[in-house]
């Protein structure tokens, strides 16, 4: 029986939407249970649309674990995937991809991901605090060899290491070019064009499988007119027809060394289920750059209330791109709980979708007039000076305990909403890894509340939300302006418009 003769196991994924290849329908398995998936899913991705978000177990105390976000930031979805007969461990349930016939099994639990031993570690937490055991297993000294030791090294680890030896080859790669761009979100495809439009040689790299970073997930803003997913895939076109112009997706930058040496590490078969014999496993990149732009883009903060990390809980961001750029919904009744604006977004994306969003918990006494005008067209309820003061569920979030913020800092109860699903933002922390590795120093941004790159130490330039600049019509001229080569004029800024 082929796999579109079968019934569907995808609950969770809308009928239409999304950037998957709807055409041709996958099975994998997690843990042993077969599921279905579509060409363009990530694993967690689909395990969303299939309805799991139980991923894994905490390293400690085994509590119940799921898909945080939806990138390679990812803390919690760390599954192990066999390939050759072998299993590799600790691998990002967000970066790996789904293909025909993928085994992925879950880590950190005996004898099942649902019922796990381990979880009385979390009963008898009260005893086991920080530091214990430097002390309790001194004691007695004859049994540390034999008792101690070999118990605790059992325990310790997420996966299973691998038992083969690794089949894969690698490639190593040396390349020169004028410009490296580290990222393809928009100031990072602004900079690739401002650059490339010189003559110049230009390396284009992004850890993700599908160029475009955030604006794949945009579905209010346009860009020269179009659609903001719509003017990544002409920019992509436009610079993969230009000869001095490389692309390079699925692939992170990870290293920066003097005289402007970056390490890229190419994931070249890892998302095919038949890889060439020819082709290597991955490839890495050492390139000699004149000049580097870094569009590395800004991270999602989570909102901090007590059992923050039950699954169903997930970043704002990340709810919206499985809805937009996957087609799945995290949740049939989500709670949106934050400090800043772009959570509203993924709350009225979610609500356009049909889901209903049962309220918008924002701790601000004064959320912007326009948003909450945008919340009551669509019927959502707005709760301002209001947090989550906690929640419930056993393995997956059920219910949350919402608060009322009082002008002397106390909390008062504001009741209590039922959910599958919670969203939670409190703000971003721009992305200043690579540019610290440069050796450059960041400098503390009162009015950001966050550390931005200060002055360059190479030659180096961030772009974008990585250096503080919000707001996509600022990010694509920021990205045009780090890169703009003096021999000759860049074009002009594509005009961004964004709707509520």
């Amino acid at each position: 029986m082929s796999a579109h003769s079968q019934k569907s196991t995808q609950s969770a994924r809308l009928a239409h939407g999304g950037r998957i290849d709807r055409s041709r329908t996958l099975q994998f398995s997690f843990d042993g249970k077969v599921m279905q998936a579509h060409p363009g899913d990530t694993l967690a991705s689909a395990l969303i649309a299939n309805g799991v978000h139980l991923v894994g177990r905490s390293f400690k105390y085994h509590r119940p674990r799921g898909i945080l976000t939806a990138g390679s930031e990812e803390p919690n979805a760390l599954v192990g995937v066999y390939r050759h007969g072998d299993q590799t461990p600790n691998l990002r349930a967000t970066q790996v991809e789904v293909y025909e016939g993928l085994m992925a099994i879950s880590q950190n639990r005996y004898p099942s991901l649902d019922f796990d031993v381990g979880a009385i570690n979390d009963v008898l937490s009260p005893l086991f605090p920080a530091g214990f055991y430097y002390k309790t297993f001194m004691w007695p000294k004859a049994f540390w060899d034999k008792v101690y030791e070999p118990v605790i090294r059992a325990a310790a680890g997420l996966g299973k290491p691998p038992k083969l030896a690794d089949p894969d080859h690698y490639a190593n790669l040396y390349a020169h070019c004028d410009v490296l761009v580290i990222g393809s979100g928009p100031a990072g495809l602004a900079a690739a064009l401002s650059a490339s439009e010189t003559g110049a040689r230009v390396i284009l790299c992004d850890e993700q499988a599908e160029m475009g970073g955030s604006l794949l997930s945009e579905t209010g803003s346009t860009i020269e007119g179009l659609p903001a997913a719509e003017w990544v895939a002409a920019t992509l076109a436009t610079l993969a027809a230009r000869d001095n112009v490389t692309l390079l997706p699925r692939t992170t930058a990870f290293g920066y060394f003097v005289q402007n040496f970056i390490a890229l590490a190419e994931r070249v078969t890892d998302h095919l289920a038949q890889p060439g014999a020819n082709l290597p496993r991955e490839r890495m990149w050492q390139v000699r750059a004149k000049e580097v732009v870094i569009a590395a883009g800004a991270h999602e903060r989570p909102m901090v209330f007590p059992e923050n990390d039950r699954p169903g809980i997930l970043l704002a961001s990340a709810g919206r791109t499985y809805l937009n750029r996957y087609g799945a919904t995290v949740g049939r009744r989500v709670l949106v709980t934050t400090a800043c604006d772009s959570a509203w977004a993924a709350a009225f994306d979610l609500a356009d979708a049909g889901v209903e969003v049962v309220a918008i918990a924002d701790m601000r006494a004064t959320p912007p007039e326009h948003l909450r005008e945008a919340a009551a067209r669509r019927g959502i309820r707005v709760e301002a000076a209001c947090v989550v003061t906690g929640t419930s569920g056993r393995l997956r979030v059920s219910k949350a305990m919402l608060g009322r913020l009082r002008n002397d800092g106390s909390v008062v109860s504001a009741g209590d909403v039922t959910c599958d699903a919670i969203l939670m933002s409190s703000g971003w922390t721009p992305s200043v890894s690579l540019y610290s590795q440069s050796r450059g120093k960041v400098v503390w941004n009162a009015e950001h509340e966050a550390f931005l790159p200060g002055a360059s130490v190479q030659r180096e330039r961030s772009a974008g939300s990585c250096r503080g600049v919000n707001g996509l019509a600022a990010v694509l001229e920021d990205g045009y302006a780090a890169a703009a080569n003096r021999q000759r004029r860049p074009q002009p800024v594509p005009r961004a418009r964004a709707d509520a």
